[in-house]
């Protein structure tokens, strides 16, 4: 199992949320697990069991101070402004809306593609 299809349809619902990025979303198989794009920017994905988030450079010492969440690092090299969440951190509803939410506001910072 490359990722986990249940976190990934909970993130899919945790973005509906957010109306204004509902007709932007796009998904795409990468990094050997799941990403959804918001206006052509990486916000989230799934791998594995973990949620990746992008937070941006202003938000990641704030992101990696909260429980759970550690550096994005699947290659040896951390990506600095990502970060992966394990199930614990994302456990209840509010906390996945919480990091979706992180991730969708980072994502609308950026110019689209």
């Amino acid at each position: 199992m490359a990722y986990d299809e249940g976190l990934a349809q909970r993130v899919r619902e945790a973005l509906q949320d957010h109306h204004a990025v509902v007709e932007s979303v796009v998904e795409k198989k990468m990094f050997g697990g799941i990403g959804f794009m918001v206006r052509g920017n990486l916000c989230c994905g799934v791998l594995r069991d973990d949620l990746i988030v992008r937070v941006g450079p202003a938000g990641y010492a704030a992101a990696l101070a909260q429980p759970h969440a550690r550096l994005f690092d699947i290659t040896g090299r951390p990506m600095t402004g990502w970060v992966m969440v394990a199930p614990e951190g994302y456990a209840s509803d509010e906390a996945l809306e919480e990091w979706v939410r992180q991730g969708v506001e980072f994502a609308h910072s950026l110019p689209a593609k």
